[in-house]
């Protein structure tokens, strides 16, 4: 009797492929299904309530249906990311300027900028600084929370290739840090 073999899942670069390709939309959901948790998150930090979240998740899923037909996107989930962030973003704009006298729980002064929020910029520069191996495997083990062997089946790097990039990239980018951090 033959066993039923199982296809593994196809990675984001076939699928992001087989999209740009094809067209098909249902693609690029079982693409964008992989990350609507990511892009759900960096929603609710930046819009700050759940249903604007929900929404943006929705708003950005049908802004890549045209947009990945036009950029060259090599690494998805990064390239998601900052969508996602810049999306929001521009959500947070639009509603400034069409409720700027809007009252808030918080007192909110333009000119203090939220450490926080500087901080994760920092780190956001540093990485693009860092060698895509080191993107991508912080990336990885950070955002998506993915195990080093999980890494390395994704990526294709050895399992010490994937821990030396992680340690290499952490090293890299706390050296960026402490440079161009004007806080200390």
């Amino acid at each position: 009797m033959r066993l039923f073999r199982r296809k593994p899942p196809a990675t984001d670069a076939e699928l992001l492929a087989r999209y740009r390709r094809t067209g098909e939309v249902a693609v690029l959901g079982e693409l964008y299904g992989r990350y609507t948790d990511l892009v759900f998150g960096v929603s609710l930090k930046y819009l700050k309530h759940e249903e604007d979240s929900k929404d943006a998740v929705m708003q950005i899923f049908e802004q890549l249906v045209t947009s990945l037909q036009k950029h060259d996107v090599r690494e998805f989930a990064p390239w998601l990311y900052v969508t996602a962030k810049n999306y929001c973003l521009g959500q947070l704009r639009k509603r400034n300027v069409h409720e700027p006298f809007m009252e808030s729980d918080e007192a909110v002064h333009p000119e203090e900028e939220d450490p926080r929020e500087a901080a994760l910029q920092l780190l956001e520069k540093g990485l693009d600084t860092l060698p895509i191996e080191q993107q991508r495997c912080l990336d990885l083990f950070y955002r998506q929370q993915r195990s080093y062997q999980e890494i390395a089946d994704l990526t294709g790097y050895d399992l010490k290739k994937v821990k030396s990039y992680l340690q290499n990239g952490k090293r890299n980018l706390k050296i960026y840090v402490e440079k161009y951090d004007d806080r200390s």
